[in-house]
């Protein structure tokens, strides 16, 4: 018999699943298809992108209750389903009665070829499990990650718009998946010790992480998997024995202080963001269009911070709010401005064994202007051709700080200090703003691929810096 700490285990339609031999970089949609023969899962892309895959998992959160959400499976690394419950688009029909959701696309059309039915089928159901009353805006949003190449979309919406319009079945309405049956199956599924098994291990607590990491420097950190998961299903890596930080409750947490905000390293994107949003309400745009709910589901801010791609919409906002990260090896604690710690490309200043704790904010100057735009082919699901961001304090008409940051312009994230110091002291015109434009020459000379041209991204820079100036003078804060 398998021990329990080599076990994964997960609740399926009911039951709890048990699985000891298979390699820890399995992923949930290679296990359901080959293993399980729960063929309704797709796989389309096999890098996120496509939703084909998309399931919907549910966790106990800190009030006690079941939180379910969409996740990507084609990316998910399979023993990260250790303590949760997992729904396919299989576990929705109740005999021949089928879900409200499924219903309501039957009725409406939704579905032509039906490859990428299934996906958008569970992204609604995480939403119906929500959201009782979703507006057409809410469903578009939760819809952002399926790709259709069939309907034009429109019948997929509407089902969506109507799915609440049917009576809830007897089998995965919203009192069901809360139910005490559900709660207890969960609850018997709590560890004592950490998940360990060969190429895998799951912390519990931080001073685990921070042992184990040091015993084994050249592990990997797994966060939420939606770039290492790519390592295995597209460039098809060995990778390391891997460390998993989701089962840390100390690094699931979200402190907000005297206007601070610190933000634990296994923190979800979609909390994250809609923490930072609280805080700047003016970044919800480029929150929304970061990625789909079902990347934000899993992937962290704090993972997109260590990946430190030079394209990464997460680090050009968090510099230029004057972000700090903690860091951590073995017992010894330090804190690094966000900014200094992209040395090059894909250089870090990481010393053997250390990983990143936490990421805060600080509390923000009444008069400052906050603003991040992203530009990219699509509007959804895309990687920015560049994403500006800017924290200027604005006080009589005078620029008197500034901190702007770009990615897609350099090698790294990074700040325009050229152009923040011909801004700071002017007074806010065309010719201090045309001089800001002027010096974005010296701060970068981007590169040319096929996202964009480094005229293009020079252009689009100058732009964006006179698009803030235009909205602070017509009132955005």
């Amino acid at each position: 018999m398998v021990p329990e700490t080599d076990t994964i285990r997960f609740i399926l339609d009911g039951q709890i699943v048990q699985i000891g031999d298979v390699p820890a970089t399995t992923t949930v949609l290679e296990y359901l298809r080959e293993t399980l023969g729960r063929t309704g899962t797709k796989e389309g892309c096999a890098e996120g992108d496509c939703g084909a895959c998309t399931v919907v998992i549910g966790e106990l959160d800190a009030s006690g209750s079941i939180e379910y959400r969409a996740i990507n499976s084609c990316i998910r690394y399979l023993p990260t389903l250790d303590g949760h419950e997992l729904v396919t688009v299989e576990s929705l029909q109740a005999g021949e009665i089928l879900h409200p959701v499924q219903q309501s696309m039957v009725d409406r059309h939704g579905s032509q070829c039906g490859f990428c039915t299934p996906g958008f089928v569970m992204s609604l159901f995480a939403l119906y499990l929500n959201d009782s009353a979703p507006e057409r805006a809410d469903v578009v949003n939760a819809l952002a990650g399926n790709l259709c190449r069939c309907t034009g979309y429109r019948p997929i919406i509407d089902a969506g718009c109507h799915m609440n319009d049917y009576a809830a079945t007897p089998k995965w309405n919203r009192t069901d998946s809360q139910s005490h049956e559900r709660l207890e199956r969960l609850r018997a599924l709590r560890r004592t010790q950490p998940l360990a098994r060969d190429g895998f291990m799951a912390p519990r607590t931080v001073d685990e992480l921070a042992a184990a990491y040091s015993a084994a420097p050249r592990s990997l950190i797994l966060a939420g998997g939606t770039d290492i998961g790519l390592w295995t299903t597209k460039q098809l890596r060995d990778l390391p024995p891997i460390l998993y930080i989701g089962a840390i409750d100390e690094l699931k947490r979200i402190d907000r202080a005297a206007g601070a905000l610190r933000i634990g390293a296994a923190v979800r994107l979609t909390e994250a963001l809609s923490a930072i949003v609280e805080i700047h309400p003016t970044l919800a745009d480029v929150a929304r269009r970061f990625a789909s709910p079902p990347v934000c589901n899993s992937g962290t801010l704090c993972g997109n911070i260590a990946n430190g791609s030079p394209i990464g919409d997460s680090m050009p906002v968090l510099i230029a709010l004057g972000a700090t990260i903690q860091l951590r090896s073995g017992d010894r604690m330090r804190t690094l401005p966000l900014d200094q710690f992209y040395l090059g490309y894909q250089k870090k200043d990481l010393h053997a064994g250390e990983f990143i704790v936490s990421v805060t904010i600080p509390a923000a100057a009444p008069a400052l202007k906050v603003a991040s735009y992203k530009v990219s082919k699509r509007f959804d699901q895309d990687i920015s051709g560049v994403c500006a961001a800017f924290a200027m304090e604005i006080d009589g008409g005078v620029v008197r700080s500034a901190r702007i940051a770009f990615g897609g312009m350099a090698a790294i994230p990074a700040r325009a200090k050229h152009t923040e110091q011909a801004l700071i002291g002017k007074p806010v015109g065309d010719t201090t703003i045309d001089d800001g434009v002027l010096a974005l020459a010296r701060d970068f000379q981007p590169l040319t691929d096929m996202r964009a041209s480094g005229e293009y991204r020079t252009t689009v820079a100058g732009n964006l810096l006179r698009r803030f100036f235009a909205e602070c003078a017509g009132g955005a804060s």
